[in-house]
């Protein structure tokens, strides 16, 4: 009994809560115990985690990219965990810009990398002391599979994972003395609305670049488009995601990285592949060709 009340009084935190993944995993965690705190953008999405949820999960207005939220954020924690502290940071907040390199704006570069890798390090360094407190704590970062292959015209999105998993390294290392473990999850194809908003603002990225962008790109960009699309249909259930993260909250040896995909043998083939010859297969399974 004494471990299940302690088990009730754990703290979660995850940001990007609203949707898919993020809120997904936010019940998931929430029914078995944890006491979670579910970063959202908007009240209307506090709203329906809390009519979905138990009554132990906290829903706050978090933009990982505002200094304001985030501090305002660890001071609504601090005042609820105490001296037990945050046992979990989930970092799961995430976008997706599309398009081709040469004609993407630098401010969706910028926005990608604010929100998917600058935002995690500001949300990790602002909830550190919180986790220090805590006898188990553990450092979840939400990558992907994209992390380590890339694909054509969502270049600002793989340097962003590319990225985070290069930070998740240095800082499970910086971190080893301690009692906090981190852990990067690695989905690849999984059922998540991140990719039909992709395909949404590539209508209005195309808009805004130049003509040529269209001409030179438009046909590729239109495959690609497709490829996310039927991978949003049928992709894995987010639970294969929920049970990697479980293991990584709960275990006593979580591992470093975790693949989360069926078939993922594949992608993980890929990358040992020569670049070229990973080049031509990643542009077959798009359709298009070398010229």
């Amino acid at each position: 009994m004494a471990a299940a009340s302690t088990l009730r009084k754990a703290s979660v935190l995850i940001t990007g809560a609203s949707t898919g993944i993020g809120r997904d995993c936010a019940l998931f965690v929430d029914a078995r115990g944890y006491r979670v705190f579910a970063g959202v953008r908007r009240e209307a999405d506090s709203e329906a985690l809390r009519k979905a949820a138990s009554g132990n999960l906290v829903p706050l207005i978090l933009d990982v990219t505002s200094p304001e939220q985030i501090a305002a954020a660890v001071e609504t924690v601090r005042h609820e965990v105490g001296a037990q502290g945050l046992q979990g940071l989930i970092n799961n907040a995430g976008v997706a810009a599309v398009g081709p390199v040469e004609f993407l704006p630098l401010d969706e570069w910028r926005h990608q990398m604010e929100v998917n890798f600058l935002g995690v390090i500001a949300v990790t360094q602002a909830f550190l002391p919180l986790l220090r407190l805590s006898p188990q704590a553990r450092i979840i970062n939400m990558s992907s599979f994209g992390g380590s292959v890339s694909s054509p015209f969502l270049g600002p999105y793989h340097a962003s994972k590319f990225a985070l998993e290069a930070m998740s390294d240095s800082l499970r290392m910086e971190l080893a003395r301690t009692q906090i473990r981190v852990a990067v999850i690695k989905p690849a194809a999984v059922k998540t609305p991140i990719w039909q908003k992709a395909v949404k603002d590539k209508d209005r990225l195309l808009r805004d670049m130049p003509p040529e962008a269209e001409t030179y790109y438009g046909y590729a960009i239109d495959a690609m488009v497709e490829r996310a699309q039927d991978a949003d249909k049928t992709g894995a259930s987010t639970d294969v995601v929920n049970r990697a993260v479980w293991h990584a909250l709960t275990s006593e040896s979580p591992r470093t990285r975790y693949a989360v995909v069926v078939n993922g043998w594949i992608l993980a083939f890929l990358r040992l592949l020569p670049d070229r010859w990973r080049d031509r297969l990643t542009l077959g399974r798009l359709g298009l060709r070398e010229s």
